[in-house]
């Protein structure tokens, strides 16, 4: 193993255990759950697309009669719904004995019981809070990357922008 290579790495999401802890999708999911839960996709599809962490959100569909495990990809993210009578703890657990020696393994839920088990399967616990603070800290990082991309870029436009000026006033002479 690459030590903590982002290439070695994944970050695995109880979607709906984050949904439920998070202020902001609280409040969507209030009003419309499928909302919260597009939300919570774009919010991990732009943190892996500038942290380069694969990320895997994992969804419990098992209360949902007939339902099948179903995985699809959402802008760069895996999303694995279960399927019926199989918890997201469950399939987390699994990826975990599956995974667990190959890559490290950071599961985001805020479930006492589950992170017990994450950290006794070779994972690391990330809670709920704890995940959203990384991703508003990435976000604001690259906010401010950008702020200082545009400001350079600003820059060199007003310097063009100048040399332009002063051969257009020659070519007028």
């Amino acid at each position: 193993m690459a030590g903590n290579s982002k290439n070695s790495e994944m970050l695995v999401v109880d979607g709906y255990n984050i949904i439920n802890s998070w202020d902001r999708l609280k409040e969507v999911a209030a009003v419309d759950f499928e909302q919260a839960r597009l939300e919570l996709l774009e919010i991990l599809s732009e943190y892996h697309h500038y942290s380069g962490i694969e990320t895997i959100v994992v969804f419990d569909a098992h209360l949902v009669k007939g339902s099948i495990r179903k995985e699809e990809e959402y802008k760069g993210i895996t999303v694995v719904y279960t399927k019926e009578n199989e918890l997201a703890d469950h399939y987390i657990e699994k990826m975990l004995d599956e995974l667990g020696r190959i890559k490290r393994i950071r599961v985001a839920t805020s479930d006492r019981t589950e992170q017990e088990i994450i950290l006794s399967r070779g994972g690391t616990r990330l809670s709920a809070r704890e995940l959203e603070a990384e991703i508003d800290d990435e976000m604001r990082l690259v906010a401010k990357k950008r702020k200082k991309i545009n400001m350079k870029n600003d820059i060199q436009l007003g310097r063009l922008a100048d040399r332009v000026h002063h051969k257009l006033k020659d070519w007028d002479k």
